[in-house]
């Protein structure tokens, strides 16, 4: 059960374990998408349909029908990874061995739906994967293997998530063999160290020049590509909002927002301490660009000022 890109990198996996036995792919239903508002079917759909899977769209999982229809498949196990619906009672106790799901964050740190992105933005050091079986509440289930990565400087939400992703799916095609055979004991996740990760919201993407650098930083790793880290260009009596897409600490101080240098050789702007100096651009309504390239069509003067919330 998937619906995102990341399911489908388990999807692939189990595609390719040998001894298992794939009933079905459940995903979301199609959905409008585009300018023209075509339905277009999730990753997982498409995927599953290229490996010839049967396809199951419930628009609702606690509807009676698809219990019923997922109960007349009598799967042994359900592989869960970002399916975007939370299961009821009545799926979790259905197959034999229960419900594992793929999380992408080392439980019980991060529960909820965003723990990739609410991991760069807090600055940690490390994250991870962890296999649970799944219970009635949020992200609680008993942990049955967990794995760790470093987040690298380099990192942003992409490829943090990417790299996530893979070590997620061969966590569980590792997993399953021992699991069902009884090698593996789940053990409660800890009391301590629980924290949540809502889900993001484009507000969530408004940088704060007031803030130290290294909290703008990670904004802009963490937010890739949606919402994005923005700001807005000063102007009036309509600011333009200017998307940052990458960024590096720099030594400088001004006021909050003081943009520092505008020319050939970059764009830096001042934060509340130390600057960032931005690498790469997208003024609303226009492409990414390289900073001398916006500058070349979009003057800023040293000393001029970025909204400093946005607005």
């Amino acid at each position: 059960m998937g619906t995102a890109d990341l399911s489908c990198v388990s999807l692939q996996a189990l595609l390719g374990a040998p001894g298992l036995h794939l009933l079905a792919a459940v995903t979301q239903p199609d959905r409008p998408k585009g300018r023209d508002l075509k339905l277009q079917p999730t990753p997982v759909k498409e995927l599953a349909l290229r490996h010839h899977i049967p396809v199951l769209q419930p628009e609702k999982a606690r509807s009676a029908d698809f219990v019923e229809e997922l109960r007349a498949l009598a799967p042994d196990l359900i592989a869960v990874a970002a399916y975007g619906q939370i299961l009821p009672r009545s799926i979790l106790d259905l197959p034999r061995f229960g419900c594992l799901n793929v999380h992408t964050s080392l439980l019980p740190r991060y529960r909820g739906a965003g723990p990739i992105q609410w991991a760069i933005l807090n600055g940690d050091a490390a994250t991870g994967v962890t296999i649970m079986k799944m219970d009635v509440t949020l992200d609680t289930g008993d942990i049955l293997a967990q794995d760790v990565t470093p987040i690298r400087a380099e990192d942003n939400a992409v490829t943090l998530h990417d790299r996530l992703a893979l070590m997620g799916a061969e966590l569980l095609v590792r997993v399953i063999p021992d699991y069902v055979a009884g090698k593996l004991v789940a053990r409660p996740q800890p009391l301590e160290g629980v924290t949540y990760a809502p889900k993001i919201a484009k507000p969530d993407g408004i940088i704060d020049w007031r803030q130290p650098a290294r909290i703008v930083w990670n904004r802009v790793r963490g937010l890739v590509p949606w919402p994005g880290a923005f700001t807005h260009l000063p102007a009036s009596p309509n600011p333009q909002m200017l998307k940052v897409w990458e960024a590096e600490i720099v030594p400088g101080s001004g006021a909050p927002g003081e943009v520092l240098q505008a020319d050939k050789n970059g764009l830096i702007v001042a934060c509340g301490q130390e600057a960032l100096r931005i690498l790469a651009v997208q003024r609303e309504g226009g492409r990414r660009l390289r900073p001398h390239e916006f500058l070349a069509g979009h003057p800023i003067s040293p000393g001029s000022r970025l909204g400093c919330q946005g607005g």
